[in-house]
């Protein structure tokens, strides 16, 4: 299964590595499942972090339980799914997949109850500012008489209630579809009856009240409150709600002869996956529990009882409020300066000087701007464009399509396994065709998930080549709200490497003789180790050495191990890992020298960088900077079509290693340290705070700020422990 790692994979890779010390493996590192639920908990902490507006805070709430979700569906549906094939390989922290079942299972089940506690705070802080979650005790006078019309014209000819008897048997409930069970009894002849409401995912799940004031009333509670509309002749004995979560994950198989077909119908198999967790709304009537059970696979599936709401998600439609004073500040990115100097002129400007621009913080229309400005000039003659991920309403798609209607050659490499973006990829594509892109779906066994355009342009010194390396997706929505990189070059070495790394995609010719870029899976790991050796033998010659990286996620036991040799080598690491971490630090014989942080704050933090100090302990210009699509995990390394790029040009390199690493370092506002023990504490700010997102929102442009932070002042709490 394309997101679980295979122990056994991982423990061999150890094993050739020859541990520093005998240290037991639950000593080296930490679970991946925990340590993603321990990242989900971060992300939970920022609702009620009081620094942040109050909607805000409850977008993180129902971030989190967005997020909850999709781990059940993907990576807990995975090891269930291990466990009932019989696998039995552990996993690189030692343990059996019953056990990483059993302690996510825990976990999950304590977050999901601390959910409930924050919802119940925000709730009640809501109300003060004015927009209150009636309960049906609390709809009263004319808020009733409206509600219950509204009811019978727009929500009671959607339900569908459900008799459950051996005439009827239970219905199919898709992935995260919430119901209320009822036990009823018919007043006509006391017979008891059990029925079943499906609220179907077309229904907001609140409704606002007209009037003065924002008032919403749950779905639900409509529901419970309506019962004699949607029973009538009944008494009400005992109800509850329950909703559940299906195993989501699409297995590619090795004999999939049409990928597009296959993905076409893996889809819909997807909706019918095995139920894998059911979760109960607090005191649910005890004579319903038979119903679930017996009908839904509760004998296969996790129960939980998660309290007064379900489906937490759900949430974010009451962030949308039209209320400025409680969500943040509105930030308007700027366009990068370098091409406003230009006139405008994207190709002019990187044909003068490469060009690295920072997202959320300006603007993302740059790329865009760079893809029409191919589409519509008549000497570019081609583009060649990845697509992993580009959201619903694409400018990047309607680029591609112009271009392809104006008659230039141009190759889009869709990637089909972007996980639930399967479908809206397949329809791009469908639309790319049409206007007569030449489309490549890229590898069966491999995700393509580097993001990469290449423009060729006829010019008056010959054919030249226009590239864009991105660390994020091109994907106008979510480059608002994560920060990545964008790298423009006409560096002919690097354009020369993007043509072989496409025609490796395209036409499976691997490369032999790149020059400067590094991709997965053929060496990535590899480069990686030669360069942390590298600083390891500065080290061992007496000379300052030092590691710092910023990514999302850290795994590969390899890459772990290797840093653990760094850091008893005396090369001091400095790691950004806004996620997963199985890396243990401060132990002492094994990683006495790394530290690990995870920020979280307004942006989710999403680029990949990777700086060596080369002999100095301080970022300077002597550092090694690298720029990647990849985290460090065997997926990355191992399935995964991946690019690792040197920062060779001196103004990009102290852009992206001055600012944007060394803010990532030294931001104390937004920030948490990870424990030996695996708990993460958060930081307490020092005299002179420093918050990265609100340094860059004042600060968008890295040109001419090279070395701004570094000469702050700020840069030796590098050398401080907390």
């Amino acid at each position: 299964m394309d997101s679980i790692e295979q122990p056994g994979h991982d423990d061999e890779l150890v094993g050739e590595l020859a541990p520093i010390e005998p240290i037991a493996l639950r000593d080296r590192y930490f679970n991946r499942e925990l340590s993603w639920l321990a990242f989900n908990q971060r992300v939970l902490e920022e609702a009620s972090n009081r620094a942040h507006p109050l909607l805000e805070r409850l977008r993180f709430l129902s971030i989190s339980g967005n997020n909850l979700d999709e781990f059940f569906m993907v990576r807990f549906a995975g090891l269930r799914a291990q466990q009932l094939e019989g696998v039995d390989t552990l996993s690189p922290d030692g343990l059996t997949v019953a056990q990483q079942l059993d302690g996510a299972s825990d976990r999950a089940d304590q977050l999901m109850a601390d959910q409930q506690l924050v919802w119940d705070t925000l709730r009640d802080e809501m109300a003060v500012v004015g927009i209150v979650v009636l309960e049906a005790g609390e709809i009263e006078g004319q808020d009733a008489i409206w509600l219950e019309r509204h009811f019978r014209d727009h929500i009671f000819s959607v339900l569908t209630p459900q008799a459950l008897d051996p005439a009827h048997p239970f219905p199919f409930i898709p992935n995260k579809g919430f119901s209320l069970l009822f036990d009823l009894t018919r007043l006509s002849d006391g017979e008891q009856i059990f029925e079943l409401v499906m609220v179907p995912s077309t229904l907001p799940r609140f409704v606002r009240l007209p009037g003065d004031g924002a008032r919403y009333v749950a779905i639900e509670t409509m529901v419970r409150r309506f019962t004699g509309v949607i029973f009538p002749g009944y008494e009400v004995n005992g109800h509850g709600a329950l909703r559940i979560i299906r195993d989501s994950d699409i297995e590619v198989e090795e004999e999939a002869e049409d990928l597009v077909l296959y993905f076409r119908t893996a889809i819909k198999r997807r909706r019918r996956g095995r139920v894998i967790r059911i979760e109960l709304e607090g005191g649910m009537s005890a004579s319903l529990e038979p119903l679930w059970k017996a009908q839904i696979g509760g004998a296969d599936s996790f129960v939980t009882e998660s309290g007064s709401f379900l489906g937490i998600t759900d949430l974010a439609q009451l962030v949308e409020e039209d209320r400025p004073d409680l969500k943040f500040t509105p930030f308007s990115p700027r366009f990068p300066e370098r091409i406003r100097e230009h006139g405008g002129d994207c190709f002019a400007a990187i044909r003068a000087k490469d060009i690295v621009v920072h997202h959320p913080y300006e603007t993302f229309d740059v790329v865009l701007a760079f893809l029409r400005q191919a589409a519509q000039d008549p000497d570019v003659i081609a583009i060649k464009q990845t697509l992993y991920r580009a959201g619903k309403q694409s400018a990047v798609i309607r680029a591609l399509v112009d271009a392809a209607e104006a008659g230039k050659s141009v190759t889009a490499v869709v990637e089909l396994k972007a996980r639930f973006d399967e479908e809206q990829n397949l329809m791009w594509a469908s639309q790319l065709e049409r206007a007569g892109v030449q489309v490549v779906y890229g590898f069966i066994d491999w995700k393509t998930h580097a993001k990469v355009s290449m423009v060729v342009r006829r010019e008056a010194e010959g054919h030249r080549t226009y590239c864009h390396f991105g660390t994020g997706n091109y994907h106008p929505i979510t480059a608002r709200i994560y920060t990545d990189l964008s790298f423009f070059t006409a560096d002919p070495r690097l354009c020369r490497d993007a043509a072989l790394l496409f025609n490796y995609i395209t036409g499976y010719v691997e490369p032999t003789d790149l020059s400067k870029i590094t991709i997965s899976p053929h060496g990535m790991r590899d480069e990686l180790c030669r360069l942390i050796d590298a600083e390891i033998d500065h080290a061992r010659e007496g000379r300052d050495a030092a590691i710092w990286v910023k990514m999302n996620s850290l795994v590969d036991p390899a890459i772990i191990e290797k840093l653990y040799r760094a850091s008893a080598a005396g090369v001091q690491v400095d790691l950004v890992i806004r996620g997963i971490c199985c890396l243990r630090p401060g132990v002492p014989g094994l990683s006495d020298n790394i530290r690990v942080k995870s920020v979280i704050g307004r942006f989710l933090e999403h680029s990949r960088i990777i700086c060596f100090g080369n002999g100095s302990a301080l970022p300077n210009r002597k550092a090694k900077v690298l720029i990647s699509s990849a985290d460090w995990m065997p997926r990355n390394f191992d399935r995964r079509v991946e690019y690792l790029l040197p920062i060779e040009n001196p103004t990009v390199h102290a852009q992206i290693l001055d600012q944007v690493m060394v803010a990532n370092l030294i931001d104390d506002e937004q920030s948490w340290i990870l424990m030996p023990d695996g708990s993460y504490e958060r930081i307490v700010p020092g005299r002179r705070p420093f918050n990265l997102h609100r340094y860059f929102m004042t600060n968008p442009s890295l040109s001419g700020r090279g070395a701004a932070l570094r000469q702050s002042g700020q840069v030796p709490k590098l050398t401080l422990r907390r």
